[in-house]
């Protein structure tokens, strides 16, 4: 069996918990279900929870390198670490964007657009 380098197995439970629908949160069951689920909207597809060294990322699709994260509240008190983990995955030829949950709850329509411009030009 291949392990990969990227591959933090301490996280491995979390990842798989937080993938359960019945814990994922509102703005993240949003984004799945209404743009990102079975490629209904972006024809690419997207992996849920995806474990990439010491980070999980909300979503990821590995044919674009693209990785899309949802910030909460919590993340006004964590800008550091988003920008090091941001940077890191950067290194790695992998973009990200991020989105608030406010702009999922009243902008989904202007996400939709922004994600297929952003990958019209990957």
């Amino acid at each position: 069996m291949n392990i990969p380098l990227n591959y933090n197995w301490d996280l491995n439970k979390f990842a798989k918990y937080n993938r359960n629908q019945m814990n994922m949160p509102k703005a993240e069951w949003i984004m799945r279900n209404l743009v990102l689920k079975n490629k209904q909207m972006l024809w690419y597809k997207f992996i849920r929870q995806k474990i990439f060294w010491n980070y999980i990322l909300d979503f990821y699709c590995a044919k674009l390198r693209l990785c899309i994260e949802i910030d909460d509240k919590s993340h006004d008190r964590k800008w550091e670490e988003d920008e090091i983990r941001t940077q890191y995955l950067n290194s790695l030829w992998i973009i990200v964007i991020r989105y608030t949950n406010e702009q999922i709850y009243y902008q989904l329509d202007w996400i939709i657009q922004d994600l297929k411009l952003r990958i019209k030009e990957l």
